[in-house]
């Protein structure tokens, strides 16, 4: 009697056998867990610390803590389980996150939330920890570091008349037009500013104009005034 040896069946019978289901006891499951708490917790007070923006929210500080947690248990789904992770990969395909990004920032640290779960599921807990101190000293010494320049919004209103007075003063900084608005009489002005130190003394002299109303300064990032 011949049997038939299908080896199609083989290969598939063997690459299940042996790689469907890994190896992963309590203990790993409890040290990578941990470790992207603590990798996790130092990203959050990293973004507590070094946050510039206009509001800072606390809902997506500690969304990265509980990210680089999630990352890590998916990341050990993976890598225990060839069906489940071809499977988790097909799931994730499908999701989409809508959640509007106001500070580019604020990327940086969902990169870095991923990238420890990442590590810290895969078992290199050494590397996790060591690249979230090397990230973060970088960051907090970014945020730390004082420019040499600040752009500035300079919003002033006044009367016509005092047209050339206006621009007699503003000749005297770096500024550039970025709006002017005319109403009947009454002129609104926008000029970005680039300022070395924090010297508002021409403020008080613009203030001085009898024509001039008002003057406002607000800092500017590019995106939104803070």
């Amino acid at each position: 009697m011949e049997t038939t040896i299908n080896f199609n069946d083989v290969i598939k019978n063997s690459f299940l056998n042996e790689f469907t289901f890994g190896n992963l006891s309590i203990i790993d499951v409890m040290l990578g867990l941990l470790t992207a708490f603590i990798a996790g917790g130092f990203i959050y007070f990293i973004y507590k610390m070094t946050y510039r923006g206009v509001l800072y929210s606390p809902s997506f500080n500690a969304t990265l803590l509980v990210m680089t947690m999630i990352t890590c248990l998916v990341i050990m789904t993976i890598s225990t389980n060839v069906v489940l992770s071809l499977g988790m990969v097909g799931a994730l395909s499908i999701v989409r996150f809508r959640t509007a990004i106001k500070d580019p920032f604020d990327v940086v640290f969902m990169f870095w939330a991923i990238a420890a779960g990442i590590s810290s599921g895969a078992g290199l807990y050494f590397l996790t920890l060591f690249g979230a101190v090397v990230v973060g000293a970088v960051i907090f010494m970014l945020s730390r570091k004082k420019h040499t320049d600040t752009l500035y919004l300079l919003v002033i209103h006044y009367y016509e008349d005092g047209n050339d007075e206006v621009r007699r003063e503003l000749q005297q900084l770096d500024y550039t037009l970025k709006s002017k608005i005319v109403r009947k009489d009454v002129v609104e002005l926008t000029a970005e500013l680039r300022l070395k130190i924090d010297n508002t003394a021409f403020m008080n002299r613009l203030n001085d104009i009898e024509e001039v109303r008002d003057v406002s300064l607000v800092q500017y990032n590019g995106d939104y005034a803070v």
